[in-house]
Parts: C-alpha cells; structure tokens; sequence
C-alpha cells in the first residue's frame, strides 16, 4: 500500500484565549461542536481536548457560569494600589458592582449568595 502527501501540513499553534472563546461558543445560539469545528478548522476532537486541559487548568468549567482569569498586578508594600470599579456578571442576568479592594473572602460569599437567590 503507498500513500501520497498532497500538501504541507498545517499546525497551528492556540493561545488559551482563542482555545476558550472556541469552547465557549459551543451552543451559543444553537452551534453545536461539528459547527465550531468546522467553523474553525479543527477536528471535533480538539475541542473536546482543549475543554479537558482549559478545565485542568481552572479556565473553564461546565457548572459553574464564572470564568476566573489570573491577573498580575503588581503591588509594592509601600503604595497600594488605587481601587478600580469592578462589574461581574453572573447567570440570569445579574451583576455585582464592587471596587477591587473588597476582601476575596467576602466577595466569594457574596457571589455564592447572589448566585443562590
């Protein structure tokens, strides 16, 4: 049996936001995986692939409707950052406005409690 290479292979290379606005879109306004897929030239098995490893790393989650990006902002003892006016969606259509210097702990159960009522 001989095989014939008719092109060049294409690899590409995904950064983990192209890879999660992918995954994301599955089901918005109906899309299934085959048409993101197919939409972006990958195999229905990459997207399935790239759920599992942006779950590993905590980008992604099928329960939960929050999405937690890890921001380097850096802080010098001496001077703190000045508070900056933060909006979070949540499911349903609610919104919580804080400004950054809430305490995590707090902001945790506040979301738990939003997201609960």
């Amino acid at each position: 049996m001989r095989g014939e290479i008719l092109g060049i292979e294409r690899r590409r290379l995904w950064r983990d936001e192209d890879k999660l606005e992918m995954v994301l879109s599955v089901g918005v306004g109906g899309a299934t995986v085959t048409q993101v897929a197919q939409r972006h030239e990958v195999t229905r098995q990459q997207i399935y692939k790239w759920r599992h490893e942006l779950k590993k790393k905590g980008l992604w989650s099928p329960d939960a409707g929050a999405l937690f990006f890890p921001l380097d902002m850096p802080v010098t003892a001496a001077e703190a950052p000045p508070a900056i006016a933060v909006e979070l969606r949540l499911r349903g259509g609610r919104s919580l406005h804080f400004d950054s210097t809430v305490d995590p702990a707090a902001l945790i159960s506040l979301i738990r409690a939003v997201d609960a009522a």
